[in-house]
């Protein structure tokens, strides 16, 4: 009895110092998306054109999270803990517009909030949609913009407009999904810049 109490004593100390070396289990490492949407050609600046001011573009409520956001069939957001934007969306969108529209030859300049530039026009804009809807096989951005005229006895509101777009979701792996969203990001910019380009 004796040899065996000793046995299962042994056995129960190799046990616990085997469960002692086991490797810990690895944390998955987050991994930051750049908010990038390359203009195509982009043009010089227009020399006798008005100063845009692009102003600091609002999220809507649930959009000022990082993380990657992919619509579920019961109409919930899944928001990835460790995939995400590397700033937080409004921000990168409102970087990417500024970046856009300098390149579009349809202003002298396209400044930020604080420049000494004196501004004839002014865009602001609220950040609608930012996510991956695999029900529908699209990416979603939406862009809520309002165009203002600074310069005195103008008309102030000069386009009040919802821009809508949408980009092929090649799959709902986090690569995908950051993909089509930029690529539906470029289309909003497009879109955006034609329509500043209409207003006369």
């Amino acid at each position: 009895m004796r040899r065996r109490g000793l046995l299962a004593a042994g056995l129960a100390g190799a046990l616990a110092a085997g469960c002692s070396v086991l490797p810990a289990a690895p944390y998955p490492q987050r991994r930051d998306w750049p908010i990038l949407a390359a203009r195509p050609n982009p043009l010089p600046p227009r020399p006798r054109g008005p100063v845009l001011l692009v102003r600091s573009v609002t999220p809507a409520p649930g959009l000022d999270r990082r993380g990657l956001q992919v619509l579920q069939p019961d109409g919930s957001m899944q928001v990835d803990f460790y995939e995400q934007w590397a700033v937080a969306p409004a921000d990168g969108v409102e970087a990417a517009l500024r970046e856009w529209l300098a390149g579009s030859g349809l202003y002298a300049a396209v400044v930020a909030p604080g420049s000494r530039l004196s501004p004839g026009l002014a865009l602001e804009a609220e950040l609608q949609q930012f996510w991956a809807d695999p029900g529908a096989g699209v990416a979603r951005v939406a862009l809520a913009v309002v165009l203002l005229d600074l310069r005195p006895g103008a008309t102030k509101v000069r386009l009040q407009r919802t821009i809508a777009a949408t980009a092929p979701l090649g799959g709902t792996a986090p690569p995908d999904v950051a993909r089509a969203i930029l690529a539906a990001l470029a289309e909003a910019l497009g879109q955006t810049e034609r329509a500043l380009a209409a207003v006369r």
